[in-house]
């Protein structure tokens, strides 16, 4: 696909959707929840001192990522809880959505949500990324968080609460909180609450009223956010990787249309990705990879796999292009694989200046470079292709907190968000 052609189908998908602005960056891993801009791409180094635009304080840490609509950047922190040196009380626990000037990184408004207890305890793996770990989506109207056991909750675009909908209150076996991302399909909000309840929601944009509900009991341990594609034939389908297999879904009912199995062992945290109507699944904390053929009924373990891997990621997502799937594992080794066969065209360790990188954010694609933001050692520009090249490592070096939220991209700028900051890199105009 083209790049003309691309824009024509984001513009097309805007506006069945919704979104404002072909070029946004509405939801986790961007449009279509691909990881990829065809925008301008960002600079390809930066620093406290170099192409910085501005960096605004966040009310507390998160894992969630950052979100682009128009002049508005979305992202959400928590506090009163698990915070600081001293993790408090879960009764005092909240989370927050900011509304953020793209352009200036002032604060248009900030908006509180008071936690449901009782809550997971601060304890264990929990505290890799506490309590604000889903990500955004916004359609130009309104925006849609997630907060776990606190529920789904939708505001419009200048702060004002419209609904606040419970998926569950339950916990994981192990007790390590909320993590998917809400996502949007027609006139839904479609939620993996596997950790809260064992099941998927689908909820009304407009009212937050339950449209469907699907018993999910397989999906336990899966953090994963669904993705929607085409099959051949163009029925649209919505792909969720569980542990040991992935899912083939109807998005209008969420009821399953195909499984097939997966090397891809719990917990699963990781999102699919897919093109020309295959699916790629990379995941599981000791896993491997597969790719399925779309559009299949029941079992398609024997008649839709078309070839499996070793190679995984335990919590970044991939990227597809131009037949090849790129990703850095949260060891910090880049790992390139040829999609017609899943043959490893290379595993390198990145090279770091600092301390070994650690990642829990998804690497974005943006013309030939792969930006791969890491937990403590800087975000690395990697070039695309079928030869590993590290290109750049860029540090904000007063910044010790870690970044754990993937980025976002619009328009030759890039969203970053640590524990303690929301920065916009970019050059100068």
């Amino acid at each position: 696909m083209n790049r003309r052609t691309t824009l024509l189908a984001l513009a097309i998908a805007a506006a069945a959707g919704g979104y404002a602005f072909a070029e946004d960056w509405p939801q986790f891993r961007g449009p279509n929840g691909a990881g990829i801009s065809y925008d301008a791409p960002p600079p390809l180094t930066w620093s406290e001192s170099e192409n910085l635009l501005w960096k605004t304080p966040l009310p507390g840490p998160g894992s969630s990522s950052p979100i682009v609509v128009g002049d508005r950047v979305f992202v959400t922190s928590y506090s009163g809880y698990g915070d600081g040196q001293d993790s408090g009380r879960a009764a005092d626990l909240q989370r927050h959505l900011l509304c953020v000037d793209r352009k200036s990184g002032d604060v248009r408004w900030q908006t509180s949500v008071d936690a449901v207890t009782p809550e997971d305890p601060y304890q264990g793996f929990i505290t890799e990324h506490g309590y604000a770990s889903s990500t955004p989506v916004c359609d130009g109207m309104n925006v849609y968080v997630f907060f776990g056991k606190s529920g789904v909750l939708a505001f419009d675009m200048e702060g004002k609460q419209l609904w606040r909908t419970s998926v569950g209150t339950g916990s994981d076996p192990r007790a390590w909180g909320s993590a998917a991302s809400p996502v949007l399909y027609g006139d839904t909000v479609i939620v993996n609450a596997a950790a809260e309840s064992e099941k998927l929601f689908g909820l009304n944009r407009a009212t937050g009223d339950v449209v469907w509900e699907s018993d999910a009991g397989g999906a336990q341990n899966s953090w994963s956010t669904p993705i929607f594609r085409p099959t051949a034939e163009g029925r649209e389908e919505m792909i969720l990787l569980v542990p040991d297999e992935v899912w083939g879904l109807n998005p209008e009912n969420g009821k399953l249309r195909w499984y097939c199995e997966a090397d891809m062992q719990q917990p699963v945290c990781t999102s699919p990705v897919g093109d020309a109507g295959v699916a790629y699944a990379i995941g599981g904390r000791q896993g491997g990879g597969t790719a399925v053929k779309l559009g299949g009924r029941g079992d398609v373990t024997e008649s839709h796999r078309i070839w499996e891997t070793r190679d995984s990621s335990y919590v970044p997502s991939p990227v597809v292009h131009e037949r090849q799937l790129h990703w850095v594992n949260d060891r910090g080794i880049a790992y390139c694989l040829d999609t017609t066969d899943g043959e490893t065209i290379y595993e390198e360790r990145l090279q770091s200046s600092g301390p070994a990188p650690r990642f829990y954010a998804s690497i974005v694609l943006v013309g030939d470079r792969i930006y791969a933001v890491s937990r403590n050692a800087g975000t690395f520009v990697l070039r695309a292709g079928g030869e590993f090249e590290q290109l750049a490592q860029n540090r904000f070096e007063s910044d010790g907190a870690d970044f754990n939220g993937s980025p976002a991209l619009n328009d030759g700028q890039m969203f970053l968000r640590s524990n303690r900051f929301l920065y916009c890199v970019g050059e100068k105009r």
